[in-house]
């Protein structure tokens, strides 16, 4: 929070009332780090995303597609755009999902661990439209909880539903 504040010139506690109203309003949303001990949850920092990759893309002045997709940010906001529609799939419900990001000391990171009924699903997010094997190797990191470890996919922009193996799919980013 302390970062932000200054990157806006304005307090930490200014910062964080403005964040509230962002996230209040829907306008963004933090993805909070999965930790099997809840207290270390709370002292680990937050993702934001923007809801609105429309948004998003105007603030970071990219004003057109062809831009965006060239640009060194199109994987995030891609990550951004799955996100939004994940959530919003869940709130179309009526449903609030016990939605994560998974990152440890050794560098391994997952883009969103859904938890259901004591079972971690994760899930990757990648702008390729060739899915590989590699792309799941984080997915190992969440054997040492005690949670069950169930089916994953890798969102990507593949053209159709592609088994990467037994227990993980590539799924194309337009059927999120």
């Amino acid at each position: 929070m302390a970062d932000l504040a200054r990157d806006v010139d304005v307090s930490p506690v200014t910062a964080r009332q403005w964040l509230s109203i962002l996230e209040a309003t829907g306008q963004v949303y933090l993805l909070r780090p999965f930790h099997s001990n809840v207290t270390k949850r709370l002292v680990k920092a937050p993702k934001l995303y923007f809801l609105d990759t429309g948004l998003c893309a105007y603030l970071t002045e990219w004003s057109t597609p062809q831009t965006l997709s060239a640009g060194a940010m199109s994987g995030a906001i891609l990550e951004t755009y799955v996100l939004g529609e994940v959530l919003k799939s869940w709130w179309f419900r009526l449903r609030q999902p016990r939605l994560y990001y998974y990152r440890d000391r050794d560098g391994r990171e997952i883009d969103l661990l859904f938890v259901q009924d004591r079972t971690l699903h994760p899930l990757e997010i990648k702008r390729a439209a060739t899915p590989r094997r590699q792309w799941t190797r984080a997915f190992g990191a969440l054997a040492r909880f005690p949670e069950d470890v169930g089916e994953g996919a890798v969102v990507c922009l593949c053209r159709d539903l592609v088994p990467i193996d037994e227990r993980v799919s590539a799924v194309p980013a337009g059927l999120i």
